[in-house]
């Protein structure tokens, strides 16, 4: 799964030549000197993006480098049109953002199935010689050449699209709880940054109802700088509806973690602050009735939070009612 997830190329796109238009002339049996009669070359071939749900990483783009549309036909007479280009389409997961690799442009992002956007457009065709008839130049023996296609280099990145966002410092329960809620067998053991690449998983919900949870490799201070796992990852935070923000029960400080949290945040992109949040105290089999009371009084945060243990499974339907809370407020 690890070598699998690739969620950021470099591809250099080229779209197609424009056919170039026709200088003919009509010539038959009964016109013998006929006017000017040649059509419009075809357009060159587009590069599109189109978004679909059965992808869930870029890995099939990681080796096509150079991505070539053809180029589009000449016209021909009779003010025939040639044939546009073959438009090369590329198949992406939803959330994958296309930017300018020089400039760092976002061009555009894909979001929906099926959404198609041009991400190089082909050369137009040339104009053939009917379109430059005039009652002082009748016959001209000229045509327009085709546009050249377009070659720019683009970067493709994948912001992955889920409902929740599991956010927290290595080892506080992330991989656990996405393990227990969901089907998704993330890798765990405890040790600093078992998960190296996001992971998906579907939890279910009362009524048959469900959300998405995404497991975000853990964040560490210093990260909107592009320490530890850094910039890398914290970019598929922005898609998510909600942040759960998990902190230990053995942590030295619950609030302080939090705040370290959410300042890295911050830093990274202050948009992500008007997210809703939860708090999830994870490892809480570790507490006693009184230890317990004594964290939840101590706690000082402005946002709901709830006790839970993965590995004892305790407190999680009470966390999946406050998560579906903020989702259908979508605040």
């Amino acid at each position: 799964m690890k070598s699998n997830f690739i969620d950021h190329v470099y591809i250099c796109c080229r779209s197609g030549n424009g056919g170039s238009g026709s200088a003919h002339l009509e010539r038959s049996r009964i016109t013998p000197k006929g006017g000017p009669d040649g059509g419009d070359g075809g357009r060159g071939g587009h590069i599109i993006l189109r978004g679909n749900t059965q992808i869930w990483t870029l890995l099939h783009l990681r080796y096509r480098k150079h991505i070539m549309a053809g180029h589009g036909g000449a016209g021909g007479r009779s003010t025939s049109t040639g044939a546009s280009g073959k438009d090369e389409m590329l198949d992406v997961p939803l959330g994958t953002v296309a930017r300018d690799r020089d400039t760092g442009e976002v061009l555009f992002e894909i979001t929906e199935d099926g959404e198609e956007r041009i991400l190089v457009p082909g050369g137009r065709g040339g104009q053939g010689n009917d379109h430059y008839k005039s009652p002082t130049h009748q016959t001209p023996r000229f045509a327009q050449a085709g546009e050249q296609g377009i070659e720019q280099w683009v970067t493709l990145e994948l912001k992955l699209l889920a409902d929740v966002g599991l956010v927290g410092f290595p080892n506080a329960g992330k991989s656990t709880l996405l393990s227990v809620l969901s089907a998704a067998r993330p890798e765990i053991a405890n040790y600093p940054f078992t998960t190296l690449v996001p992971n998906l998983g579907i939890v279910s919900y009362r009524d048959h109802r469900s959300f998405v949870m995404a497991d975000i490799p853990g964040i560490i201070e210093g990260a909107h700088e592009g320490k530890g796992l850094g910039l890398r990852f914290l970019r598929h935070i922005e898609r998510n509806s909600v942040l759960l923000f998990m902190v230990p029960a053995d942590a030295d400080d619950v609030n302080g973690q939090y705040r370290i949290l959410l300042n890295e945040l911050e830093l990274f992109n202050p948009e992500l602050l008007d997210k809703a949040r939860i708090l999830a105290v994870t490892k809480c089999d570790m507490l006693d009735k009184e230890l317990m009371a004594e964290l939840k009084a101590s706690i000082k945060v402005d946002l709901p939070f709830v006790f839970i243990s993965a590995q004892a499974q305790t407190g999680l339907t009470e966390l999946k009612d406050v998560i579906w809370k903020k989702l259908e407020k979508g605040v």
